[in-house]
């Protein structure tokens, strides 16, 4: 029987879609009202120059030997626009969760929230292992609020974010620690199953350290794999 649970966030609990058609007007909005002026970059070449900057600090990182290094997005955010350095820290994380609405959309998954629920009443132990940033938790939590969830079903000792690891996934070690936390509570690696959306990121590191996995994708027949309706009938006839 299956006594615990691990999710990826995106693509697996959280869904995600195209940005809002006015993005841009919203990105002078928004650094009008937490800036008091006009942005100094487009919102293209904001992330653009973000993005060169994370590559540039990724390099760094891999020089140093950090095999899958994660960097942490306010500190990129804050380089490339400096007046966010101005900011309280409740400021600066409503400022970085709004950008992050201009990016994309993102709702929970189709028949996820029906799943959780599920797994919540039958008492299953609850985590998550996800590439993510502070803004991806308050991007769930207002999800699974919509489906009358929150963030307390998951045990805050079995999530892995790699914002705070400085490192993500494919390394094994995401799944490794999460395995060693369960091991302490006589939790097996049969016992436990891993659910996410990436065979690179998400399935294969798992199984590399014994999890059971589930493969959130269309899948061939007889393995363990499918959308959140065919995972809620694995789990009830588990």
């Amino acid at each position: 029987m299956i006594r615990a649970f691990v999710f990826d966030i995106y693509n697996t609990l959280l869904e995600v879609g195209p940005p809002p058609p006015d993005s841009e007007a919203r990105w002078v909005r928004l650094c009008e009202a937490a800036l008091g002026q006009d942005p100094a970059l487009s919102l293209a070449e904001f992330d653009a120059q973000c993005q060169e900057a994370i590559g540039s600090a990724r390099a760094i990182a891999e020089a140093r030997g950090i095999r899958f290094p994660e960097t942490f997005w306010p500190d990129i955010t804050r380089a490339i626009l400096p007046a966010l350095g101005l900011l309280s820290q409740d400021r600066l994380d409503d400022f970085l969760y709004e950008h992050a609405q201009l990016q994309r959309t993102a709702r929970l998954m189709p028949g996820a929230g029906e799943a959780l629920a599920e797994l919540r009443r039958r008492g299953a132990i609850l985590g998550l292992c996800s590439n993510c940033q502070p803004y991806t938790l308050r991007e769930l939590a207002w999800a699974l609020a919509q489906a009358d969830l929150s963030m307390g079903m998951f045990d805050p000792r079995l999530c892995f974010y790699s914002f705070r690891a400085g490192f993500s996934k494919p390394d094994p070690k995401a799944s490794g620690t999460l395995g060693q936390e369960l091991a302490a509570r006589r939790v097996t690696p049969a016992q436990a199953l891993f659910v996410g959306d990436r065979l690179d990121k998400d399935i294969l590191p798992a199984q590399s350290q014994g999890w059971r996995t589930w493969h959130l994708a269309a899948v061939p027949e007889g393995r363990p794999g499918g959308d959140w309706f065919r995972l809620l009938e694995f789990v009830r006839q588990d």
